[in-house]
């Protein structure tokens, strides 16, 4: 039992401390002008604002009700702690409370500008032909599988399939809640070693798959650094060449986007009509241009030369030894058995712990 009281005395001194790095008034201001915002007649006149004021308002109510209910699960226990005791009967209470309050912890490390906005994730095949297609289209639904755990929503942008198996490219955005702060951790080179299903002689094969991530930029965003002018844009516009509806295939639907001054590409062909696959290269352009920028604050160069990534191909982060049973983080030097679990989008783990890393 002194186990117990002891446990909610420490959780009830780090909520505090948190909890005082918060200022719940400003978020609580912020809900109040998002649900004026909300009830404008003419808030749907414009849709994709409307959708993004109503995402923010379900966001920060989320945000607000999940301090106060934990402050008040927290105050209970410290009460019936300074009163009479914890008792046995309430270890699962206590054990769910600190559960609870540290995925807030975790929470609390992401402070980035970005941190809280959509993320844009695009996965390359690397090294290894057939075997690295299908990688990337493992890596592909474990992501998935993630986002689904977490009840993010998924939309796929742009895919580029491989003449055998998997994807050479693809590139989807994760709807939700600090989706960017999470992921941006995943950004680098993932390397697969098993015995390959490719390979007649079923022999243990090593390939590569990189990942990119990148947050979610809207033409209102005042990024320092970024000017994207109409006569700098060239678009070109082809047939796509995936799956698709009446008019993939058969229209020039697929738009290819290249920012002249930089070189960038960006490419977009999921969609049923060209104006929408316009509109999902723009959003794609503006992210890579910003990942840009950000690069050459760090290497402090007025100028990039070449191909540009947001990730390193150099940058490998994690091994995924099937053959071994073995998935290990190279960063956080998290490891696991159970990569069947892994691959299911059994992520946390690993996400967690190179958030703590960084924090």
């Amino acid at each position: 039992m002194e186990d117990l009281n002891n446990r909610v005395a420490a959780l009830s001194e780090e909520f505090k401390n948190i909890r005082e790095t918060i200022n719940i008034a400003d978020k609580k201001e912020e809900l109040r002008v998002l649900e004026s915002e909300s009830m404008n007649p003419k808030l749907w006149d414009d849709p994709d604002n409307a959708r993004k004021i109503m995402q923010n308002l379900d966001a920060i109510k989320s945000e607000i009700d999940e301090i106060e209910k934990l402050q008040g699960d927290i105050e209970t226990l410290s009460y019936i702690a300074n009163d009479s005791g914890i008792t046995e009967d309430l270890r699962s209470d206590v054990q769910k409370t600190e559960k609870e309050f540290q995925k807030f912890k975790l929470k609390s490390f992401l402070s980035g500008p970005y941190d809280k906005r959509n993320a844009i994730m695009t996965l390359v095949a690397g090294q290894g032909g057939t075997e690295a297609m299908d990688w990337t289209s493992i890596l592909y639904r474990m992501y998935i599988r993630f986002c689904e755990n977490r009840e993010w929503k998924t939309e796929m942008l742009d895919i580029s399939e491989g003449e055998e198996a998997g994807y050479k490219s693809v590139t989807f955005k994760i709807t939700g809640s600090y989706a960017y702060g999470y992921m941006k951790g995943e950004a680098g080179t993932h390397r697969l070693v098993r015995k390959s299903p490719f390979n007649a002689n079923n022999l243990r094969q090593t390939s590569f798959a990189l990942a990119e991530v990148l947050p979610e930029l809207e033409e209102m965003d005042e990024v320092a650094g970024i000017e994207i002018k109409n006569e700098d844009l060239e678009f070109q516009f082809y047939r796509s060449g995936g799956s698709g509806g009446q008019n993939v295939n058969k229209v020039s639907t697929a738009v290819r986007l290249i920012h002249q001054p930089t070189g960038l590409v960006v490419t977009a062909q999921t969609e049923r009509f060209q104006e929408a696959n316009r509109k999902i290269a723009m959003e794609l352009l503006r992210a890579k241009l910003w990942a840009r920028e950000q690069a050459m604050r760090e290497a402090n160069v007025k100028d990039l030369k070449g191909e540009y990534r947001p990730a390193s191909w150099g940058n490998q982060i994690r091994s995924y030894v099937l053959d071994k049973k073995m998935i290990k983080d190279l960063r956080t030097l998290v490891e696991t058995g159970n990569t069947e679990a892994v691959l299911n989008g059994d992520l946390d783990a690993f996400i967690e712990a190179e958030l703590r890393l960084k924090s």
